[in-house]
This record gives structure tokens, sequence and C-alpha cells, in this order.
């Protein structure tokens, strides 16, 4: 019974549940401090802003809404759960709805650091346990019974002396007239019915059987197509252009430029608008165009890398300090420096990015897309286009791939201008060359690395120096500062070493940057767990056996390592020419680590098997988890072996998955993952934690097997020694 994106106005939202007592809708309600509340509301008077999440009529059927964008990370499935599980109803009972960024769904309506269940955990799960309660109390009233004598199950209300029974939408009209309890009580997890268990994604029937809806599926009548001609030397200005050739091509409508807007970052483009998509691309390859390259056309990448690493020689500033690391460094007997690099890559979604928005009379605006955001775009396109958010509808469709790129908007923003300016739907469609070209992009860190042991070959001091530039790109960025977006996670790690001192040294790109699955510590994790590997080396020690006498303290660090070490039997010989990698890492989205186990072959090696172990604390769908950690694996492995993303004369050389490759199925090997949810306070995210530690556990079997240290990523696996 699940729907998507089959949106409500708030006609039609008045209307299904008339809020009067046709139905029962719970939702939560956001005071001014930030804290969330439960709301029957159909009764509640509070003023501030309510969001519907579930609703109930009087047919039976249950709809709950999904406000986290699906994007193939499971929300879809996991997001209803929360509230399915403690409503006791069967997923494959209810209806699922996509919010499109309606004020009324609430702030946080986006995806984006592994956050969406990790954030919504226990406030969803009470909606759905309130709105139980509230079904059992009106059974209770009706029958005259006590309520303890009464339960819930697959969507009814069962009398357990007499096992008589009445369905939620025959109780909707009467819950619907009660308040709302504030601290419902939830399920102990051994009753979990839906939570916990591995099952099918909704969504996924949909999406092999082509009935699944993406942004570059949208169609409306009498819409046209725009495909936009932007420099491809970065930084650079439109002089002039001529679209008289453009303009004979049949079916071209108009020429109109464009701004494109990614944050500071904004260039103005050639959009040709055309009847279909086929003449926009035919009318835009025959523009002539005049920019201004503003002397961007010498950036290059190896310049820029050279940049960067002269910058390291920097002080740079003090992300964190503890103890005396220069002190103790300088008079260990052991000392370690290295430096590590890891690339520019792509995001490369299979969608493209694209945009369908219809600017309609009376300053409306209608949008449809896929994003990550759409909150964010509710609340930024009605402030910056002067349109009221009542005539701002948004319609949310399912992500072809997000990994970070959909946080940008700047796609919509091409769409909405060129439809203003037409006055019909614009679909604007980048092609896969503008996203490769384009960005933006995961932006080039280098790390300068620093450590000392002593007599014993215990690690007394440590030092991660960042070198990188920001991803809001300022120009202007304050020096003195370290930039912990940059820095994520460096400080976090829970080996125990006495003096540390970790540093941001930023320097500037003009290229448009972007957050990518797992932000920075996709690139800082390959640093800093290879450069423990080359402590563990130069103490003599084993590098499972290294890691772990730094963790006296209990720790989820300490938990990952022993259950990896217990998974990958690491005390086990290994064939002759084998070599075996650990590494983990943790930051704000969560925890996970690797072991991975390699072999030499010819001048390359072989990855012989991969182990992995995410931390979570609770897990909403097994399966899903465990798909989450292997794509993750996918795109660790393909920025770690294939070619990134280079620049030479201002402009991207890459233009498409031929020479920006990703990894083919035939290079994937199989990925064993064991989930740790053994409960307790925190709760942590699935999509991005299995994507750091893979590189440097990587690297590290690869140096166990052939003595060769990678300290710059991407690497060809096939030329190791």
């Amino acid at each position: 019974m699940n729907q998507q994106n089959s949106q409500i106005n708030r006609r039609n939202f008045l209307r299904l549940t008339s809020l009067t007592g046709a139905g029962l809708v719970m939702g939560l309600g956001v005071k001014a401090d930030g804290l969330s509340v439960i709301e029957n509301l159909g009764t509640s008077t509070a003023s501030f802003e309510l969001s519907p999440l579930v609703m109930i009529d009087q047919t039976g059927l249950v709809t709950i809404f999904n406000t986290k964008p699906e994007i193939g990370q499971g929300t879809y499935q996991s997001i209803p759960a929360l509230i399915a599980e403690e409503l006791e109803v069967a997923m494959d009972k209810i209806v699922i709805k996509q919010t499109g960024g309606e004020k009324k769904y609430g702030p946080a309506q986006f995806v984006g650091g592994s956050s969406s269940v990790r954030t919504n955990y226990t406030n969803l799960r009470k909606v759905g346990a309130a709105a139980k309660e509230m079904l059992i109390k009106a059974v209770s009233a009706t029958w005259n019974v006590p309520v303890s004598e009464c339960y819930a199950e697959n969507a009814t209300v069962i009398h357990r002396p007499t096992g008589k029974k009445l369905g939620y939408g025959e109780l909707a009209e009467a819950a619907s007239k009660l308040e709302a309890p504030k601290n419902p009580t939830l399920k102990d997890s051994k009753d979990f019915k839906i939570l916990g268990k591995s099952a099918p994604r909704p969504d996924i029937p949909m999406k092999v059987n082509g009935t699944a809806k993406f942004g570059i599926d949208a169609s409306v009548p009498g819409m046209l197509y725009a495909s936009i001609e932007r420099c491809k030397v970065f930084g650079s200005k439109l002089v002039s252009f001529d679209a008289t050739a453009a303009k004979k091509v049949k079916g071209v409508i108009a020429v109109e430029t464009c701004e494109r807007i990614h944050g500071i970052y904004k260039s103005e483009g050639v959009a040709v608008i055309a009847e279909n998509y086929w003449a926009a691309v035919q009318g835009r390859k025959a523009l002539v165009i005049k920019w201004d390259y503003q002397g961007n056309e010498t950036f290059n990448s190896k310049d820029y890398e050279q940049s960067l690493r002269d910058a390291a020689k920097k002080e740079g500033a003090v992300e964190h300090q503890q103890g005396n690391f220069d002190k103790a460094f300088a008079e260990a007997p052991t000392q370690l420096t290295a430096f590590y690099e890891t690339p520019v890559v792509s995001h490369s979604p299979i969608e493209p990015m694209n945009c369908l928005a219809s600017w309609q009379e009376g300053n409306k605006l209608e949008i449809w897309t896929s994003t990550q955001v759409p909150g964010s775009v509710m609340n930024d396109f009605s402030r910056i286009y002067g349109v009221k958010q009542e005539d701002l509808k948004l319609n949310v469709l399912f992500n072809g791939g997000g990994f970070g790129r959909r946080l940008y908007p700047d796609y919509i923003h091409e769409a909405v201008q060129l439809s203003k300016k037409v006055g019909k739907p614009v679909k604007s469609i980048w092609s896969r060359e503008d996203d490769t070209h384009q960005g933006p992009f995961r932006p080039l860190t280098f790390s300068a690395m620093k450590g000392a042991l002593d007599a014993n070959g215990k690690a007394i001091a440590f030092q991660h120096k960042v070198i990188s530039p920001t991803l809001d790109m300022k120009k202007d960025y304050d020096v003195t500062k370290a930039d912990g977006t940059m820095t994520e996670g460096i400080s976090e790690q829970k080996y125990e070493i006495e003096h540390m001192k970790n540093l941001y040294v930023h320097h500037y790109v003009h290229v448009p940057l972007a957050a990518w699955r797992a932000v920075t510590s996709t690139t800082l994790a390959f640093s800093h767990e290879c450069f423990l590997d080359e402590m563990a080396v130069a103490a003599k020690k084993d590098p499972m056996a290294f890691r772990l006498e730094m963790l006296t303290k209990e720790s989820d660090t300490k938990q990952i390592l022993n259950k990896l070490k217990e998974v990958s039997n690491w005390d086990k010989k290994l064939p002759a020419g084998w070599g075996r990698g650990v590494a983990q890492y943790e930051f704000f989205a969560g925890q996970a680590g690797f072991v991975i186990e390699v072999s030499k072959k010819g001048t390359g090696i072989k990855i012989e098997k991969v182990y992995a172990v995410i931390d979570l604390g609770t897990v909403v769908n097994p399966d899903n988890t465990k798909a989450q950690v292997e794509g993750a694996a996918v795109m660790a492995l393909t920025a770690a072996i294939k070619g990134g993303i280079t620049f030479d004369k201002g402009a991207t050389v890459q233009s498409n998955f031929h020479n920006n490759p990703l990894v083919r199925i035939n290079e994937m090997p199989k990925v064993e993952v064991h989930i740790l949810a053994n409960g307790g306070s925190k709760i942590k995210g699935v999509g991005e934690p299995g994507l750091p530690p893979f590189a440097p556990a990587l690297c590290n079997a690869i140096f166990a097997a052939t003595g060769k240290r990678i300290r710059r990523l991407p690497f060809d696996i096939n030329k190791i020694v």
C-alpha cells in the first residue's frame, strides 16, 4: 500500500483528516526552546508549529509521513518503521507519503550526516506509542473496561478477557478527541516486531519494476527542456554569446542566461530552451560564447598540489592539544614523520542533476526534483525569489544517489530562473559531462603526520596536521582558527596518547567544493590510521595489539577492534604472500572498522577478504545496514584505486565514466558485515561510517603483504611492486 510522493496540500489535509473527530492525526510540536512535544492535532490549541506524522482515518487507512528524502539509504522504510513499530501496524498495511519541505512538517526535512534515524529514533517511536495509547483508551471508554485489559495488535485493539476487538478505523474518531500522552511507554526491544529485523524495503519493488519516480522522470504538460553551457574554466565570467545558429535548430524556443549559485561561488551560464531535450542539446552545441577566464586558465592539479606541500611548512592553527607534544616529540627516542595525500573526487550519482520548475501567475512556484534538503529549499527559495511559502510547492521525488551532492540546490536555482524568464515549465537536465566537469567536488586534503614512541614502543606523542581548503571556499578565511569540518574526527579517536597537538593549515582554491559521503573523514582516516600502522611497525608490534594497548578504558573503539580481531581470526597465520590490515574511525556520523586481507598478484595485489564491523547501538533494519556498509566500501575502494579528478588549463580533465570510472562488480570483493547493536544511550549512523576506515585497512594490508607503504591516493592496485 505504499505510495511514492503523494503529497497533501493544506486543503486536502483538512479534508482527509477533518481534524474535528473524523480521524486521528498525531505529530510533533516544536516549541520555542527546541523541545519536541507529542500532539493530537485534532485537539491541540498549541501556538507552536505542529508536524503531522501519522494519520488514521475512519476506514482504517494508516498513513505515515516520511520527512527524510530517500536517496538510496533506506529512509523510505526506516523512518516510517519507527512509528509503525510502536503503533502495532505492519509495514505492508500502511501508506507512506513523502513530505516536501512544508513548514508544518518541521525544520528537519533533510538527509545528510547519517542523521535520519539517530536523531529521530526516540521521538518518532513516541508518536506511534502515543497514538496506540489513545486508541486503547478509546476502546476502554467504549466498552467500559480497564485500559490494562486491552492491547493493540495488527492495527486493532483487543480486549484480552473476551477477545473482542475493534479496528483502528473504528476507534479513530473517539481517539481523536483525547489528549495525547506526553510520555507514552515505549516497547522493550525484545518485543520488537519490525525494528531490528531484516525486512524488504518498500521502495525496491518500485525501483525494479520502473514505477518509482525520480526527479529526472518528472513531467508536466507543456514543459520545455533546458541544456546549459557553463564555462569549463572555473572562476570565469560570461562576456557575450551569439545564439543565431542555436535558434535555427528545430525545436529551440529561446536562449537565456541563468546563474549557478553554489555558496559564494556564482557563475553565469547560457541555457538553450527547447521543445525536447535533444533539440536543447543540439542548440547548446551551436552556441558561440566568449568567456573571460579571469586568469584562471593556468590553474592545474600539479601546481596546486605542490602549493599544498609548501603550505604544510606553516605551523597552522591549533585544533586540539593535550600534554606537551613539542617537548615529548623532541625528547622521544623514536620519532616518526610522514606525509599523506588524498585526491579530489566527484560524487557521480547515477541520476545526474535535474529539476523541473514551473513559475506560475500570481507569483507562484512549483518544483519537482531530487534533493536532500527540501526544508532548506522551501525556506531559502521563498526568501530569495519573493514567493510566499504557501505559494511554493516542492515535489520531492526519489533521488538516484546523493552522496552529499544533492545537499546543494544550484541546479534547482537554474531551473527556477529559466522558468521565470520564459513563463513556462522548464526541465533542466545536467549531462554526465556537466556533472563530471562542473562538480562541486570533495576537496584535495593533505596530512602531515608526526608521532613518537618511548623506549618500550609505547605511543607517547601524536600530531595530525591537515592542509586543505574549506568547504565554504572562503577567500578571507581566518587562518588563526581551525576548521572543525576539515579536521573532522582527528582529535576524537579513543586511543590514549598522552601528548597531542593537532593542527589545521587553510589553503584556498577557487574550484567549487562540497561535502562527499562521510565528508572529511574519508580523507583523514586514511592518513590517521595508516600512520598509526607506521608507528606499530616502528614499535615492532602487531598493528592490532598496538591499537588495543592504547585502549585501556572501555570504549566503542575497543569493542569494534576486539570484534574485528574475533571475526577475522586475526591471530591465525596467513598463507605466504598474504597480508592483513586493520583500521577504524570514529566521527560525528558514527563508527566502523575493517580488517582486509590481500595477496600478491603479479605486480599488484588481490583483495581476498573484507571484514567489516559497524557499531550502531540500535539497528532498525540489519539487511539495509549491511547494504549500506557494502555500498560505502564500494565508494571507498573507488576513491582509493580509481583516477579521481584532476585539473589542467583551469578545467576538469575528466568528462565521463570512461576516464572517471567507478569500481565494477567484478572488481569488488565480498564484504562480510558484522553489526554491533548492544543498546546504549548513543545511536549511531549507518550510511557513512563504513567508508572512512576502508582505504587505510586496505593500504595497511598491502604493506603487510608487500612492504610497500602507500601514502598517496589513488593508486594502481595492479602496480604495487
